[in-house]
């Protein structure tokens, strides 16, 4: 495992941890590394599902995670748009842009 692997592994694990207020260590140090592999994919095809279940919470916080929104925000696109992937990561995009705009 390269070094900075690891590192960016633990960073992400640690802020999973803050965030859920303590827990399983291991658990956020596996969805730590999943999204870590996720993002570091060859193209966006490769590293998003097809679909994404609005009712499913570990992917309301990848997609607030992945795309710098908060996990109300990407709650809200996902109950708008569905399931259709391509639309909620665009319309996430989009929302993240706005608001670096008016910073």
């Amino acid at each position: 495992m390269g070094d900075e692997r690891h590192e960016k592994i633990q960073k992400r694990a640690y802020q999973i941890w803050e965030r859920e207020g303590g827990g399983d260590p291991e658990h956020h140090w596996h969805r730590a590394e999943a999204e870590i592999d996720r993002e570091a994919a060859p193209t966006a095809d490769d590293a998003l599902p097809r679909e994404i279940a609005s009712t499913d919470v570990l992917e309301v916080e990848e997609l607030a995670m992945r795309t710098g929104i908060s996990g109300d925000e990407a709650q809200a696109l996902l109950d708008r748009l569905g399931t259709d992937r391509a639309a909620v990561e665009q319309a996430a995009r989009s929302l993240k842009a706005r608001k670096a705009a008016k910073s």
